[in-house]
């Protein structure tokens, strides 16, 4: 009897071993591939303000312009970590006491937001600020954070802002995981001339948004490599999948929120704009589903439109 009970023994050590190198080994594997991809620094952001003519007619001759006249600047400050972060800041085109905070997405940089800076400052007459999120463009960091601790960041940057144009109102509004990250702000104390939110295609949590990637890039379910990156993340970087979520951001959040997202996202999917929508339960909130648009495009496919929702939404809910 001795023999088969320790061939069980050894059995499940082996398998528990197993499991636990899966676990950790998959999820520091996640962990690095998720968080610290390369490529996301300033010559990153070089070369795609290249090519934004391609995307956005008359997008890059639009900055050289602001650059010539010393319109556009640049600004940094040292977030909580210690890390030296950058944003870029115009004003308005005539003088203005509104704002608007307006958040990149994941391995992108403020130059992928320009054409809402343009937007908000020579159709909507707002001074803009434009962050480099931590690990993005000119900003330093450790690794990429989801929205979670950038929106502490974000929170140090609006009242610099405030204090480089004097505003009354400042609206914040991102896309992708600046989606998210504009969620996450939604929910923390705020300035009172902090006023309401656009958060166009961001998801409802890292957790999820997470479990989807590993199922959808390597048709993996989420136990084990998931839980093993979770606590890696909590460990090194002091943050968890789980907590940095906008749907318990937002509700906390009473001030007024547009929600856009495309009607074709499969990278950040559309059943995400419900969730989100849903969980903001005090304040006024307003749902755009836009049509024939995938992840992160529904400027790009209908600008005037787009255009016309944000300036409704200011006027009649915020301004």
């Amino acid at each position: 009897m001795k023999k088969p009970v320790k061939a069980i023994v050894w059995t499940l050590a082996v398998l528990l071993v197993l499991l636990l190198a899966v676990t950790f080994g998959g999820g520091a594997y996640m962990v690095n591939y998720a968080l610290n991809p390369d490529d996301t620094g300033a010559e990153a952001m070089a070369r795609y303000r290249e090519g934004l003519d391609e995307k956005y007619p008359l997008l890059e001759e639009w900055l050289d312009s602001l650059e010539a006249q010393g319109i556009l600047r640049d600004t940094s400050i040292t977030d909580d970590q210690g890390f030296l972060i950058n944003a870029f800041y115009a004003a308005a085109p005539q003088p203005s006491r509104k704002t608007a905070m307006i958040v990149h997405g994941y391995t992108a940089n403020p130059m992928h937001m320009m054409m809402i800076g343009r937007m908000f400052r020579d159709s909507l007459g707002y001074n803009i600020m434009l962050p480099n999120l931590n690990y993005h463009g000119n900003s330093e960091g450790e690794a990429i954070q989801m929205g979670w601790k950038d929106r502490l960041d974000v929170e140090q940057w609006i009242p610099v802002a405030h204090s480089i144009f004097d505003d009354s109102l400042m609206v914040v509004h991102g896309i992708s995981m600046g989606g998210a990250t504009t969620m996450m702000v939604s929910g923390d104390e705020l300035p009172e001339y902090v006023k309401g939110f656009i958060e166009d295609c961001g998801y409802s949590s890292v957790w999820n948004q997470f479990r989807k990637e590993l199922k959808g890039q390597f048709g993996l379910p989420p136990f084990p490599i998931l839980y093993g990156a979770d606590f890696i993340c909590r460990i090194k970087y002091g943050w968890s999948f789980k907590e940095a979520s906008s749907v318990n951001q937002l509700a906390r959040c009473d001030k007024p929120m547009l929600f856009i997202h495309g009607d074709s996202d499969d990278y950040v999917p559309t059943s995400d704009i419900y969730v989100n929508f849903d969980a903001k339960t005090s304040g006024y909130k307003e749902m755009w589903l836009v049509e024939d648009t995938d992840h992160a495009n529904s400027y790009r496919n209908h600008p005037a439109e787009y255009t016309a929702r944000v300036r409704a939404f200011l006027r009649d809910h915020v301004e």
